[in-house]
């Protein structure tokens, strides 16, 4: 999903700066990309460590002085069936570590970026099994702790950020990806589009909300 979205943004004329921890995958996906005349640059970034995370919004902020949109897509999916009181708890604590904590310290370390020209928008990659209907349902617990807390994040940021900068949650939903599966029904390309109209909403666009395919979700 990452790859289309960077591709997508790319295509609609947007400066756009791919993150990986991998710096032998993230060139490679930024060179391929540039080939096809698309402006992308690449940044290192694991979302696991908080140093890595302050470099690279170091190194976006003295190679272009701003930024416009930040998308927190990256996430982990590693206990498929598995109850949360019989799972290893280090599989929980991985899980948070990623999809909850990682997402806090990028915005964390970004947001002075958006407030410094009143103006960004932030989308977090998130899922609807992170709703509240979804934890009287065993399994999958560590998941779905750490998307419930995503998207108390979105809306506890949304209360904060003052000027033209708005957050909001995104569910995709069941995406043919690394994660995903081969057997899931929806491509990236589609996922990609269901997550991008946040990035160019106006200032009367939403702020706080949980959407899948632009139409609000319960959370």
């Amino acid at each position: 999903i990452g790859y289309e979205l960077v591709k997508q943004l790319a295509l609609k004329g947007f400066k756009v700066i791919l993150a990986s921890r991998d710096p032998k995958r993230g060139h490679e996906s930024a060179q391929k990309l540039k080939e096809s005349d698309l402006d992308v640059s690449f940044v290192v970034m694991d979302v696991e460590d908080q140093e890595s995370i302050r470099q690279a919004a170091i190194t976006v902020n003295e190679r272009y002085g701003r930024l416009d949109v930040l998308i927190n897509n990256a996430g982990v999916y590693l206990d498929e069936y598995e109850k949360l009181l019989t799972m290893d708890p280090s599989m929980l604590e991985k899980t948070m570590r990623t999809n909850f904590f990682g997402v806090y310290h990028v915005i964390y370390s970004f947001i002075p970026l958006m407030k410094k020209q009143g103006y960004g928008r932030i989308i977090n990659v998130s899922s609807e099994l992170g709703a509240m209907r979804e934890m009287s349902v065993q399994g999958t617990g560590a998941y779905k702790l750490s998307k419930l807390a995503l998207n108390g994040l979105t809306q506890l940021v949304a209360a904060e950020i003052k000027g033209d900068i708005k957050i909001n949650a995104v569910c995709p939903g069941w995406v043919s990806s690394d994660m995903g599966g081969p057997s899931a029904p929806r491509t990236p390309k589609q996922a990609a589009e269901s997550i991008l109209w946040l990035a160019t909403i106006g200032p009367e666009g939403p702020n706080g909300g949980f959407f899948r395919d632009g139409k609000p979700i319960g959370w």
